[in-house]
């Protein structure tokens, strides 16, 4: 596609100037892509994200990402539906998700704090009502992989109503009619799912992955995050050439997977500084 999408929604000024957008503001004016890891809230045990997040901050995280566990998680690997396979057992539900969100800001963490969740829990909740409880705890955006964006507007105008973001993805696959649509709606960033298939750690990234951003590129001026399959500090580096944020989901929980509960917050530490190159080995 030849030309810009200018989003015009009436909300969007509610979403001009928020944590999220000041963040990235931010990390680009570094000249760094932000680093955004993902943790599947209540997992391993309750607690425990309210023990790791701010230990995920100080080894170099500059945007959360919290999962809401969902018994048919559709686009993830089986790391990442081990870990909401635990959580849904542990008692998670949405409540109990937005509380994890309220004890971390009410504990001091400035971040922001993103959802990542599928839509039958959403709807289920109530979408005004979701968004608004969402807002209330702190939440700064939510990114719903399974909702289409021809299917998001009542959500989208939920969340531009109370000044969070709705974040939209484009695939490797995604057609140019797709990426308009996306591009009619996108608001605080666009997340390009950097592979063709489920989330999960891979060795390699996509040989076309700079084809594939500059293609996107060429339609938005918002920031850019990739993610699915990000692990190791070289993919980072090779991947904030070309976008503004990188996303770190089951190589991050696979790292976790078994350590004992009194070393899970220096172990996500760690990860998180080996990611960053603060690790003193990068």
């Amino acid at each position: 596609m030849s030309t810009i999408t200018t989003f015009t929604h009436p909300k969007l000024a509610n979403v001009a100037d928020t944590r999220l957008t000041r963040t990235l503001a931010k990390t680009m004016a570094e000249g760094r892509a932000a680093l955004i890891p993902y943790l599947t809230i209540g997992w391993p045990e309750l607690g425990d994200t309210e023990r790791m997040v701010p230990a995920m901050i100080a080894g170099g995280a500059d945007i959360i990402e919290l999962g809401l566990p969902f018994s048919d998680p559709i686009a993830d690997g089986p790391t990442i539906q081990l870990t909401s396979q635990k959580a849904l057992a542990n008692g998670v539900n949405p409540d109990y998700a937005l509380e994890t969100a309220k004890r971390l800001r009410d504990s001091g963490v400035e971040v922001p704090l993103l959802f990542m969740g599928y839509y039958n829990p959403v709807f289920n909740y109530g979408q005004e009502r979701f968004a608004a409880a969402c807002a209330d705890a702190g939440i700064d955006g939510l990114l719903v992989p399974d909702l289409p964006p021809e299917e998001s507007d009542a959500l989208l105008d939920a969340c531009l109503e109370n000044g969070i973001h709705l974040i939209y993805f484009v695939a490797p696959t995604s057609t140019p009619e797709r990426v308009e649509a996306v591009m009619q709606r996108a608001n605080g960033f666009v997340y390009l799912i950097a592979v063709t298939g489920i989330t999960g750690a891979r060795a390699e990234l996509s040989a076309g992955l700079a084809d594939y951003v500059a293609r996107v590129r060429g339609n938005t001026k918002l920031p850019l995050a990739i993610g699915f399959g990000i692990s190791i500090r070289e993919h980072v580096e090779q991947a904030e050439k070309l976008v503004d944020g990188v996303v770190c989901a089951s190589a991050l929980l696979g790292s976790l997977e078994g350590v004992a509960s009194e070393e899970l917050p220096a172990k996500a530490a760690e990860f998180l500084r080996m990611l960053s190159g603060n690790d003193g080995n990068g």
